[in-house]
């Protein structure tokens, strides 16, 4: 199962959306992949617990953590195969360790943790928390958003990962990402 979660070697660029719940990272994603005609691996998380949920009524438990991470690495992995300039992520397993620790009172799977830590993305897109809440089946923690955004942003601290925190309405984000984007292009582009 550990190979499952390994990253392959990918020489595109890696644009992770991450952060806490119901921040526009899925909206984000989604309009960024479509602005540069690029793959999008979206959020095998919220297939897995939504099939879960409307199956069973059951939320994540520990032993979801896995098979969630295998399928959001597998779909990494297939589609960072065939692209070779720009590849949008709908999360990834730093997200996942960190929802992890905060539902499982600190602990994170080993194996998870270890490629949590040790898969390279070119930049993070941390969302803050300036959205409007939106509720659904999954969604769970409208009183602690402050709490959870500091929550990731510390694990990108703490790791030395590459991020900007994007804030404001739906078009200012874009446009930042955006020009953030397009500077690593061209720096993609002038190093090749």
């Amino acid at each position: 199962m550990e190979e499952k979660l390994a990253q392959r070697p990918s020489s595109c660029i890696k644009i992770v959306l991450y952060g806490p719940e119901s921040t526009g990272k899925t909206t984000l994603a989604n309009q960024l992949a479509a602005h540069y005609n690029k793959p999008l691996v979206k959020e095998y998380m919220r297939e897995y617990l939504q099939k879960k949920w409307d199956e069973k009524k059951e939320i994540c438990e520990v032993e979801d953590l896995i098979p969630i991470a295998a399928g959001q690495m597998q779909q990494e992995n297939a589609l960072a195969q065939k692209e070779k300039q720009l590849l949008f992520c709908d999360t990834n397993l730093l997200e996942l360790k960190v929802y992890s620790e905060a539902y499982y009172n600190g602990f994170c799977p080993p194996q998870l943790l270890k490629h949590a830590l040790n898969n390279h993305y070119t930049s993070y897109f941390l969302m803050y928390i300036d959205t409007p809440w939106t509720p659904d089946d999954l969604r769970d923690k409208p009183e602690d958003r402050l709490g959870m955004f500091n929550r990731f942003k510390a694990a990108l601290e703490v790791h030395h990962k590459p991020f900007v925190i994007l804030k404001g309405n739906r078009e200012e984000r874009f446009k930042s990402a955006v020009s953030i984007i397009d500077n690593q292009l061209k720096k993609q582009h002038s190093e090749t």
